[in-house]
């Protein structure tokens, strides 16, 4: 018997399997590898929401959370995927430059925002009333660190590339079992994949496509993260990512004519220069509609848990949430009603 079932290698499964092995555990991980997410996700993270100048929940303790996680998960499987880098924010306006200045001021903005707008010049780029940089952020490249974490697992003989089978799935008082494997509990972290769960499709999980563009633009010469409202994203070889669209009809994981169109109109909004599309992809975000992450036990076993819902956010989110998930389970520590699933009326917990 293992300690853990994990379903889902995306970055809520990789964190969450992470913290067991930090802390001895046993576990297998079941996935399909389809593509989640997090593979296609621009891999960005941000402290401060800054269409609307607002900071992020909780933000400094998910940093502090995954400023010392990833590096560790680096060193662990010798590879390179964390890269911290300055982030600008184009400003576009008179007025913009004023809410700039008033975010600044706040108590828990000064932590991020630099009061002081920067007049750059950068060849074929419209910057008329300058640059406000953030700080506390860079990007992660998930698609690097998804596949050779999966390898990694699969090199320990604690992976199981399959689609999670629900009717091989029983559970009892003593644990949990799938197929031929033994738990005492599993762990559902399949982000879009849980309206398939009879345990937790009841849960508010709203889906909403994402896509995104890998372009070369050999004249850009910008060494920094630059977001002015569709985000760019140096990743070297005067390539960049370009994202992301929001569409909350549109449940497919195909890229459209009509995001491809919204990204190249963003691009060209302020960058005049030739660029050439090197690959177009798109998938599912888990969102909630209240924006809160879904963790907590099922209401038929409270070794059936859900770990979802970390929408645009997760490579903050993924380690601080393990860590609150984990210590949930293990240590009877409750989970802060804004991620817990039992927020919710049909699975509120009898007292």
């Amino acid at each position: 018997m293992v300690d853990y079932i994990v379903v889902g290698t995306g970055l809520a499964g990789i964190a969450f399997t992470e913290k067991l092995a930090q802390e001895g555990k046993t576990f297998v991980v079941v996935d399909a590898e389809q593509r989640s997410s997090s593979l296609v996700a621009g891999g960005m993270y941000n402290p401060v929401v800054l269409k609307r100048f607002t900071d992020v929940w909780n933000v400094k303790e998910q940093l502090v959370i995954a400023e010392v996680f990833y590096p560790a998960l680096e060193a662990k499987l010798q590879l390179k995927f964390w890269h911290p880098m300055d982030l600008y924010r184009r400003l576009a306006s008179v007025e913009e430059q004023n809410n700039w200045f008033q975010a600044a001021d706040r108590p828990n903005l000064q932590t991020f925002l630099s009061p002081e707008i920067e007049k750059r010049t950068i060849e074929g780029v419209d910057l008329p009333f300058g640059l406000g940089k953030v700080g506390g952020t860079g990007y992660l490249e998930t698609d690097d660190l998804i596949p050779a974490y999966r390898q990694y697992l699969m090199q320990q003989g604690a992976y199981r590339k399959e689609a999670f089978d629900y009717s091989q799935f029983v559970y009892g008082d003593e644990g949990v079992s799938y197929k031929d494997i033994n738990a005492k509990r599993i762990v559902f972290a399949e982000g879009f994949g849980m309206l398939q769960n009879p345990f937790f499709k009841a849960l508010p999980l709203d889906g909403t496509k994402g896509e995104l563009m890998i372009v070369k633009i050999p004249n850009l010469k910008c060494n920094f993260m630059l977001k002015a409202g569709i985000f760019l994203i140096p990743i070297g070889e005067d390539r960049y990512k370009l994202g992301a669209t929001y569409n909350w009809e549109d449940k497919t994981d195909l890229p459209t004519k009509e995001g491809e169109t919204e990204l190249l109109d963003g691009l060209r909004s302020f960058i005049n220069l030739d660029f050439e599309i090197i690959e177009h992809i798109a998938g599912i975000r888990p969102t909630v509609k209240d924006r809160r992450p879904l963790l907590g036990r099922s209401l038929e076993s409270d070794r059936i848990l859900v770990l979802n819902g970390l929408g645009t956010r997760g490579v903050l989110l993924a380690p601080y949430l393990a860590e609150q998930l984990y210590n949930y389970i293990e240590n009877n520590i409750a989970l802060d009603e804004n991620i817990s699933i039992h927020r919710y009326k049909k699975f509120k917990l009898k007292k």
